[in-house]
């Protein structure tokens, strides 16, 4: 007696399976769309298929625990037909940081180059002062002083206030200052 590939067995039941999943979920497209995704995870998971068993059985077993887990899912989502809660999120567009850093690259920009220096060397890349002044050669105060400065500099560039700081990241900063900024 020849055993039947598990792949073309699953074909065969496709008709029952469709069947069952209108039982289900009293909807053609939704019924339709749990037998495709009962199919994939089938097909994907094929070698866990114990052959000599119920094909029928293990694939009905699939669709009745998709079914389950995307009514549980719809449990935790709100129903917003008339866009009443999603009205009241919001989001910042995604332009305001590109305007940001193009702000900010081209105050970056009129710094002297010592203190863009001192602040790519202690700002962006983290070193400390001690090592920026072995770094450039230049005492630890002038180091500070040129950071300092360029800060200051920065926010009247900027139009920033003391409890206004730039909002980027570091990574963003970085990228700023050393001109790989897309």
């Amino acid at each position: 007696m020849a055993t039947i590939n598990p792949k073309e067995e699953l074909i065969s039941h496709l008709p029952a399976l469709r069947s069952f999943a209108l039982s289900l979920t009293r909807n053609r497209a939704t019924a339709d769309d749990m037998v495709q995704d009962t199919v994939v995870k089938a097909w994907t998971h094929i070698e866990k298929f114990q052959t000599g068993t119920n094909m029928r059985a293990w694939l009905f077993t699939i669709l009745r625990n998709t079914y389950y887990s995307s009514r549980r899912k719809l449990n935790r989502e709100v129903a917003d037909v008339d866009g009443a809660f999603s009205g009241g999120l919001s989001v910042k567009p995604d332009h305001d940081g590109r305007m940001q850093m193009a702000e900010f690259r081209k105050a970056f920009e009129q710094l002297p180059d010592e203190q863009r220096e001192a602040l790519i060397l202690v700002g962006a890349s983290g070193f400390s002062y001690d090592e920026a002044s072995q770094m450039t050669g230049a005492a630890v105060g002038t180091v500070k002083s040129r950071a300092n400065r360029a800060r200051i500099r920065l926010a009247e560039l900027l139009h920033l206030d003391a409890d206004s700081p730039l909002e980027m990241t570091d990574s963003a900063t970085m990228a700023v200052i050393t001109g790989r900024a897309s």
